[in-house]
């Protein structure tokens, strides 16, 4: 499967299979794509990008735009690249499936309510204010003890644990998180284990004491932050409708640097009331933020701030944007990360990864204030996907069994696409909030999910060109 593209000035192709990406001139992209408008879903063998049948089909098409002997050396090129194994490779991984699916449930990572309750009142919230479809309540030391138990019962040979501190607002929760993080770190000698402590946190009470113990114990730290101000406290306000900006910044400013701006995210959600959410992006890179996500709300079309479909030209837009200003930035010594343009061209997750996704279900379980089990943070409180509690461990395991069937050749829509091994399905949650199974996709997400992409691929094939460009000047 190839996927071809222009973008910024450069012309991409996407060896979908084998992962290989090519920058070619309009001559090697024109016959490229004379070949894949003619028989999409041919891999062709390089003999037959060598006949001189399909020659004659090829000058034909482009008669007129370039000379017949240029062809004739394109095609010998794409030849090349196909016997290199970078062009026309042959799907090998949907007869690697029933592998997948045989893999036992090792878990090795949770996420733990520590706090349904929050101190703020985002208007886009899935989890309620951190009620979760049910009541508010707060974690105690000996169900997150239980949870930790059962993680490293059911972790087999894993060494490396993770464990997400979650809420609402964990930090209502302090003490138990501190408990629990030194409970953890007492296991880890007498099993053999390495937990990597992680939190979320919207910032109201974080201090100094909370962050030299996060600098000391956490792996990594999600602050939530929307962007501008004005951005941010139309969504995330306190219950009182005061906003929370002026209060949160200088703290998540200080965390960032106390962090050398590594080991952290600032995680933002953008809605139809922030279509320039570029410029939010913009915004934390001005505050000095190194390290960002800024994610699409997920909502349905009722709520006034879900994204819609009609939106979806204005946000494609915005991300091809952000990617340009990112590439001129890097150029002039000011860059920044933005998750969703994190892209391994080179290596990436395991061929499990890539086929189904997060875990969710299987490796990745979230647990409630009072133990109970399910798949994710967002399955919380639904109650056909609760798979069990801390004391009994799993007594559904035919949930886990659903997830561990669901993967990118078990979804009609990811079959064709050629973003399937990047994003491995899409998200499991909003395909059953908005479809109501698993086994399907958050269409507006895709559609998302695949713009980022390209933007991905280019902005590396920009920062190659300009690391090429420096190297040649070097020289002179």
């Amino acid at each position: 499967m190839i996927h071809q593209y222009k973008n910024n000035g450069y012309n991409i192709a996407l060896d979908v299979c084998s992962g290989a990406v090519h920058v070619l001139d309009d001559l090697c992209y024109d016959v490229l794509q004379t070949l894949v408008n003619r028989e999409p879903e041919k891999d062709y063998r390089p003999e037959e990008l060598r006949d001189l049948q399909t020659a004659a089909m090829v000058k034909e098409t482009l008669s007129g735009v370039y000379a017949e002997e240029d062809i004739e050396e394109a095609l010998s090129d794409l030849a090349e690249l196909t016997e290199a194994g970078q062009l026309f490779v042959p799907d090998t991984c949907e007869c690697m499936i029933e592998e997948v699916k045989k893999r036992k449930t090792v878990v090795k990572a949770l996420c733990l309510h520590i706090a349904h309750d929050c101190n703020l009142a985002c208007k886009y919230c899935f989890a309620e204010e951190g009620e979760y479809h049910g009541r508010r309540a707060l974690m105690s030391y000996e169900v997150g003890k239980k949870a930790l138990d059962f993680l490293i019962a059911n972790s087999g040979s894993r060494r490396n644990l993770e464990v997400d501190f979650f809420g609402g607002e964990p930090l209502m929760n302090w003490q138990v998180v501190k408990d629990l993080v030194a409970y953890g770190r007492e296991q880890e000698k007498i099993h053999n284990k390495h937990f990597r402590f992680t939190i979320t946190t919207n910032g109201v009470l974080l201090n100094d004491e909370i962050q030299e113990f996060v600098n000391r114990e956490m792996d990594n730290v999600v602050l939530s932050l929307d962007g501008r101000k004005e951005v941010n406290d139309r969504m995330r306000p306190f219950r009182n409708g005061a906003g929370s900006y002026d209060l949160i910044v200088p703290k998540f400013q200080k965390l960032a640097d106390s962090r050398n701006q590594e080991r952290y995210y600032v995680r933002g959600t953008f809605t139809r009331n922030n279509l320039d959410f570029s410029e939010d992006i913009l915004h934390f890179a001005d505050l000095g933020f190194k390290q960002m996500s800024v994610e699409p709300v997920v909502g349905p079309e009722t709520d006034p701030y879900a994204i819609r479909e009609e939106d979806l030209p204005k946000i494609l837009d915005e991300y091809d944007k952000l990617a340009k200003i990112m590439i001129q930035r890097e150029k002039e010594g000011k860059g920044f990360h933005f998750f969703h343009f994190m892209i391994d061209l080179d290596g990436g997750p395991c061929l499990a990864k890539r086929l189904s996704g997060c875990g969710s279900g299987t490796e990745y379980l979230a647990v409630t204030p009072w133990g109970d089990l399910y798949p994710c943070h967002q399955f919380v409180g639904e109650d056909d996907f609760l798979m069990g509690n801390v004391d009994e461990g799993i007594v559904r395991p035919e949930i886990a069994d659903d997830f561990r069937n669901c993967n990118v050749y078990s979804k009609e829509k990811c079959k064709k696409c050629f973003a399937k091994f990047y994003c491995s399905g899409g998200c499991m949650a909003n395909s059953y909030h908005f479809h109501g199974t698993i086994h399907d996709t958050y269409d507006i997400g895709c559609e998302m999910q695949r713009k980022r992409v390209e933007c991905a691929i280019m902005i590396k094939a920009a920062l190659a060109d300009e690391a090429s460009a420096r190297e040649n000047e070097e020289r002179k």
